[in-house]
Order: structure tokens, then C-alpha cells, then sequence
């Protein structure tokens, strides 16, 4: 039984309440003082035309140039165009714990590395025969193997060795001095290899080059034939997702896009940190979805595309099949996984029978409120779709009755499976509109990490607001939010925490 003076702090704090415009405790259903503003979708759906017009404009073709040297390491995956704008820039090695076991499967893999069928063949070899090597996308690197007889073996081989390798176009070259001269192999059969499979009609160099000082001949190609894996297997799934589709020859047209970026390979982690890196949206936060496709112009392969969006999205949205001669091809989804068990709240809810939800606790399966001493549901999740950022329910600290003026504090039930010394990214969105500007003012809100305090933020009177902090790991590690105090209620909804 509460005591007569704690009787009368309860009666004082609800007189607190009704002074606030006649404002009703949000554990009576009571309406906010000021309407919160829903998140505005408008704009957020995949911008379709954007990709396809900047895919007829980028040009990611490349191969075996003739001053380049063999046996290079393969580049970085590099971003050709972003959000619509052309440009040049490498994706750094990733420096994610575990990363290295999946870089070389997250791109078109084949089967079995011996594995290869002929695409085309080459004109011949008799003197004024003439030929072409490929100018393609996904160019890797290329080494020159022995002329002594036209060896398709060691060019496979070669494919066999090369991460990502799933094409190599065998040609020779004539009139190069670095290869007659220069290279220590001294030999003019190049074996160029690529990431994707290419054909016949994409044999667009014919040299033509003054390679040797003038008036010396111009450089030409002999013999350019293409020898494909024959078959192909799914791109390993990135550390900190799960793939929700693919492949299939739909992209995603769904809500909660955020951009897009060309990368000059089909490279599903080199996304995935595309993702992990692309800053937060002011309405949706964090990147936590991605749409890996190719596209294929006429049947050629002319970029490969890494949509990103703030909401999960899978097969059912993978509606967009291309525009013109421009088709989507390779088209797969990889869910950003987050660590924090049912971070929107929706797994408690009122029961099938409730026609307009609402209810609310102290806590269930996945997250617990504690009050103060002497407080009264001073934290608490509520399933009613007003209060909520998304979905149905939300997170509320203060107390539901109004009958204290005391924080609460809210953690999820049990610690969260993290890796020790991994960085992770906690993101969570709040609003303190509830009692007004006025009786919201003194609002604060404290985030814990491990018994720690990341930050307390004071934001008064706030609609809706996306956070981001980032926090280490020590394994099993447990989360806080603290704050709230009647009428100066502070609601939490969306709490993620995805590994970086």
C-alpha cells in the first residue's frame, strides 16, 4: 500500500497532468496534446528510371589494355556511379572480423573449375585474318600463356586460380613490343579473364594501336575465342545478413529506398559494405536492406546494381523487369541481420479479438520495464498504433498512469548475442510530443551500454528522431534506455543494433 505522502506526490503529478490542457494519461488511451507527424514515405520508392538512365550513360567495359602488364593483382570492386552521378571510386578492403572467408564466393562463382564450355571462336590465324578481343564488364585481370601451341589449358587454368573468374577470353596480340620484348614471358597469347560471362558480340578491340614507334605496324588480334564455367553458384551470404530471394529477373520496387550505387562487378559483399556505410536516412535510419542485380542491355552485361533501402523488403516486391532493351538479370535481397530481438515491440499485442488495439504492460517475452522505487509503470510497451513510430507498438517511459513523476528504465530480457570486440551501430528512434511543448520541455533520455552511459540527450519537446551511436562489444552485452518522467513521457520505438 503506497503511503499518504506518496499518495500525495501521485495526486500532485496527476493535477500536473490535468493542468496540461486537459491532458489523459496514455494508460486511459489519452490523445497527445500535439499530433505526431507518421513517417513520411512519399519519395522513398525505388527510383527505377534514375537507374536505368544512368545505366545507358556509364560505361564499365574494360579488358587487357595493351601497356598494361600481366599477371596484376585483381582491383578492388569499384563504384562507378552513385545515386545517379558518375564516378571513380575503389571500396577499401573490408576490415570486418570473419570477412575474409566469404570475399572470394560473394561474386558468380562457377562449379566445378574445369568446368568450362566455348562461347565462340576465334577467325583464325592465317595472314590477313583479323579478330577482336572482348570489352566487357567485370574485368579482372590477365596473364599471357605459352604460343608454342594455342593453349586453351593453361588459360583455364589460370581462370581456376583467380577469385571470381568465370570467363576468359584467349586471343593473340601482334605488334606489342612489351609482350615481344619486354615481359619476361615473351609471348603474344594473352588470357584475359572476367566475372561474368560474355559473348561474341562484345568483341569490339581490334588494336589499331602505334604500339612500336612510327612507322612501325599497328597492333591486331588473332584468335579471340571465349570459354565460359559452365554453370554458376550462389554468391556467399555477407557476415550480418540473411538472403530473403533470389536469383530471379526481378529488381525490387518497394518502399523505404534509399539509393543506388554501380559497381563495376557482381560483388554481393562489396554491397553489403555499400550498406553497412551509406549514411542514415532522416525518416528511416540506417541501411538495412539491399537489391543486388545486373543489368543486361540487348543481352550484353552493362552494370551491376546495389539498391539500398531502410525497410526489409524480399520476392514479393521484385517486380521491376527492366524498360526497353535494358533487363534485370541476377537479381537477389540480402536482409541486414539485427541483434536486437524484436526491436519494434510488435511481438506483444491485445489478442485476435481486440477490434481497435490497445493495451499495455510492464513487459513480456522480449523486453522489460522496471520503475523507480515507489514509481507506478513507470516503463512500459504499449500496443496502439497512435503512439507507435511504425507498426502497432511502442516503448514508453513515464509513467502510463500519470500518477509519478519518476524515470523508468527499459532493457531487452536477455543479453544480446554479440561478438566480443566487434563494433556494432545501436540505432533507435524517440519522440517526447506526448504532453506539449511546454510539459515536454524538461524530457531526457539515457542510453546504457554494460552498466555505461553512451550518452543522455535532453531533446524537450521532439517528434519522431533517429539515433545512431556506436558502441564495442564485450559479448552478451546488455542495453538500457532510461529517462521519462511524468508528464515529460518519452517514447522508444525501432531499436536495431547491426555489426559494422
Amino acid at each position: 500500500m503506497h503511503s499518504l505522502a506518496r499518495l500525495i506526490t501521485f495526486a500532485s503529478v496527476a493535477v500536473s497532468l490535468a493542468e496540461c490542457s486537459g491532458l489523459v494519461a496514455p494508460a486511459y488511451q489519452g490523445i497527445p496534446a500535439t499530433a505526431s507527424d507518421p513517417p513520411d514515405f512519399n519519395g522513398t520508392s525505388t527510383d527505377s528510371s534514375s537507374i536505368v538512365s544512368t545505366a545507358l550513360q556509364v560505361d564499365q567495359k574494360a579488358g587487357a589494355t595493351g601497356d598494361a602488364p600481366p599477371d596484376q593483382p585483381v582491383p578492388n570492386t569499384t563504384v562507378t556511379a552513385v545515386d545517379g552521378n558518375l564516378v571513380n571510386a575503389t571500396i577499401p578492403n573490408p576490415t570486418r572480423r570473419g570477412l575474409a572467408e566469404g570475399v572470394a564466393d560473394s561474386k558468380l562463382m562457377r562449379r566445378n573449375n574445369s568446368n568450362y564450355e566455348l562461347v565462340f571462336w576465334g577467325t583464325g590465324t592465317e595472314r590477313n585474318d583479323r579478330d577482336a578481343s572482348i570489352e566487357g564488364t567485370a574485368y579482372l585481370t590477365y596473364t599471357v600463356v605459352s604460343n608454342a601451341t594455342y593453349d586453351i589449358d593453361d588459360c583455364l587454368a589460370f581462370c581456376d586460380s583467380v577469385d571470381g573468374c568465370v570467363f576468359a577470353n584467349l586471343y593473340y596480340e601482334f605488334f606489342n613490343p612489351l609482350l615481344d620484348f619486354v615481359f619476361s614471358q615473351q609471348s603474344n597469347l594473352k588470357c584475359a579473364l572476367y566475372a561474368d560471362v560474355h559473348t561474341a558480340a562484345e568483341k569490339t578491340n581490334f588494336g589499331g594501336q602505334q604500339l612500336y614507334p612510327a612507322p612501325g605496324p599497328l597492333n591486331f588480334i588473332q584468335q579471340s575465342s571465349g570459354w565460359a564455367a559452365k554453370s554458376l553458384v550462389d554468391p556467399t551470404t555477407p557476415p550480418g545478413y540473411s538472403q530473403t530471394f533470389g536469383p530471379t529477373n526481378g529488381a525490387n520496387n518497394a518502399p523505404g529506398y534509399m539509393g543506388f550505387a554501380f559497381i563495376d562487378k557482381y560483388d554481393v559483399q562489396a554491397c553489403a559494405d555499400l550498406c553497412d556505410t551509406r549514411g542514415a536516412d532522416p525518416v528511416g535510419g540506417a541501411c538495412e536492406y539491399f537489391n543486388i542485380w545486373r543489368a543486361t542491355v540487348n543481352g550484353i552485361p552493362t552494370t551491376y546494381t546495389c539498391a539500398m533501402y531502410f525497410i526489409p523488403s524480399d520476392n514479393s516486391t521484385a517486380v521491376n523487369f527492366g524498360q526497353g532493351d535494358l533487363l534485370v538479370t541476377e537479381s537477389r535481397g540480402y536482409k541486414r541481420n539485427n541483434l536486437i530481438v524484436d526491436g519494434g515491440f510488435e511481438g506483444y499485442s491485445c489478442g485476435s479479438t481486440a477490434e481497435a488495439p490497445f493495451c499495455f504492460t510492464p513487459g513480456y517475452s522480449a523486453w522489460q520495464g522496471t520503475s523507480s522505487p515507489g514509481g507506478n509503470l513507470d516503463a512500459s510497451i504499449f500496443n496502439f498504433q497512435p503512439y507507435a513510430h511504425t507498426g502497432n507498438a511502442v516503448a514508453l517511459l513515464g509513467s502510463a498512469y500519470g500518477t509519478d513523476d519518476l524515470p523508468g528504465t527499459l532493457a531487452p530480457t536477455a543479453p544480446i548475442a554479440t561478438e566480443a570486440g566487434q563494433s556494432y551501430t545501436l540505432q533507435f528512434f524517440h519522440s517526447s510530443f506526448y504532453s506539449g511543448e511546454e510539459a515536454e520541455a524538461p524530457a531526457t533520455l539515457e542510453i546504457i551500454w554494460n552498466g555505461q552511459s553512451v550518452d543522455t540527450i535532453h531533446p524537450g519537446f521532439a517528434q519522431w528522431t533517429g539515433h545512431q551511436y556506436t558502441v564495442t562489444a564485450q559479448g552478451n552485452d546488455l542495453l538500457q534506455f532510461k529517462g521519462g518522467a511524468a508528464p515529460a513521457y518519452v517514447f522508444i520505438d525501432d531499436v536495431a543494433l547491426f555489426p559494422l
